[in-house]
Formats: C-alpha cells, sequence, structure tokens
C-alpha cells in the first residue's frame, strides 16, 4: 500500500510531466529536444522496416488468456549483482553511479517518449517496447519459458529503454494502433523498433496495428 508522502510524490511528479510536456507543446520544442540520452541498440532504417511490415504475418490479435507476467521471467542477472533493468539505467543515464549492489543511486536520465529529465531512478521504469502481453497475444503464448525470458530480457535489439514511469504505465501493453509515444520526434525510432522486434521474434501484427505502423514509417 502506498504512504500518503509517496503517493503525493507520484502525484506531484505526475504534475510535473503533464506540465512539461504542455510547455514543449506550446513553444513547439518538441520537434527539436535534446539529442536523446538512451542508447538502446540502433532499430533498422525506415526502409527495412517497411520491408520487414511486409512480410510479417497478419492475423487477428490474440486472446490473453492464460497471460501472467510470471510466464516471462524478467530482469534476470546479467552479470556480477547486475540485472537488466540496472544494466538498461547505467546504459541510457549519464553520469549514472551505481552501488555495491549494481542500484543506481545517481544519475540522470531523458525519457525519450516524452522529452522529461530524471535525476532519481525510481522516476523510471524499463519498458518493453512490445509489451509482455502484446507478445503473448502475438505468438509468444506457444513459445517455452525460456523463449520467453530471453524477450523479456532482449538486450541486442531495440526492446528495452528507460523512460518515465508513469509514461509506461499509461502505455501499458497498448500496440502503435492505440499508443504512440507523445514526443512526435521519436515515433519514426519507436515503430522502426517495434518493426525490428516483432520482425526477430516471429511475432504477427493486426491489421489496424499494421496500418499505424505504415502510417507512421512513411513520414520517417
Amino acid at each position: 500500500m502506498l504512504t500518503a508522502s509517496v503517493y503525493a510524490r507520484r502525484i506531484a511528479r505526475r504534475a510535473t510531466v503533464l506540465a512539461a510536456s504542455a510547455a514543449l507543446t506550446v513553444t513547439g520544442l518538441l520537434a527539436t529536444a535534446p539529442t536523446a540520452q538512451a542508447a538502446m541498440p540502433t532499430p533498422v532504417s525506415a526502409a527495412t522496416a517497411r520491408t520487414y511490415l511486409a512480410s510479417l504475418t497478419v492475423k487477428a490479435e490474440g486472446s490473453s488468456t492464460g497471460y501472467s507476467r510470471d510466464l516471462f521471467p524478467h530482469w534476470s542477472t546479467q552479470s556480477g549483482t547486475c540485472n537488466t533493468r540496472e544494466v538498461v539505467l547505467k546504459r541510457d543515464g549519464v553520469n549514472v553511479v551505481q552501488d555495491s549492489s549494481c542500484a543506481a543511486v545517481s544519475g540522470s536520465w531523458y525519457s525519450e517518449y516524452d522529452g522529461a529529465t530524471w535525476t532519481v531512478a525510481s522516476d523510471l521504469d524499463i519498458d518493453h517496447v512490445v509489451a509482455l502481453a502484446e507478445a503473448w497475444r502475438s505468438g509468444a503464448n506457444s513459445w517455452t519459458t525460456a523463449q520467453r525470458q530471453q524477450f523479456a530480457n532482449d538486450l541486442t535489439r531495440p526492446q528495452l529503454i528507460a523512460v518515465t514511469d508513469n509514461v509506461n504505465q499509461a502505455k501499458g501493453d497498448l500496440d502503435p494502433a492505440e499508443w504512440l509515444p507523445s514526443r512526435t520526434a521519436y515515433r519514426c525510432t519507436y515503430a522502426r523498433a517495434w518493426v525490428h522486434v516483432k520482425y526477430h521474434w516471429g511475432l504477427s501484427v493486426d491489421s489496424a496495428e499494421k496500418s499505424a505502423l505504415q502510417s507512421v514509417l512513411n513520414a520517417c
């Protein structure tokens, strides 16, 4: 259960995010946001993404029946005491300092989705670009647990990125027909990453999802 102080802090943080987004929109700075700090693997080009998208199986999204995050063991140990979350926080931040257990105790992080900058690691979530539940409904329900674990901790493809926690929670398991980053300058990269991940892992797309991705990629 959230304490009153933690709840108040989250509400204040959400207000800060909304105010920052509104200010950026008014001044037109969304298209010229600071150079990205995050360094997830570079997704394929827009041209390659369009080719990949054309080859993906298109079918109605499957059921969420049987889905559980526990079926996608995540934040696996990568080395020593460092798990996947801490590796991404270190990778995506600037001047990140970690303690003896590999937890990030200081640093700066720029959230690509909304253009906010944070200096406390707990203000960030590690987003699965293609959400675990979305993957389940797109074919991962037939994978082994080992395959799902590899997917949930994939540091090789552009699948994991540190972003504002409230933004990640708002995204949930929505696909690009239902949700895109509010920072429009990042939408091309996001669509390229989405297709890159789905193509590599052999996941399907539904028709609305494909249409939304085509629209973004055609504007890249």
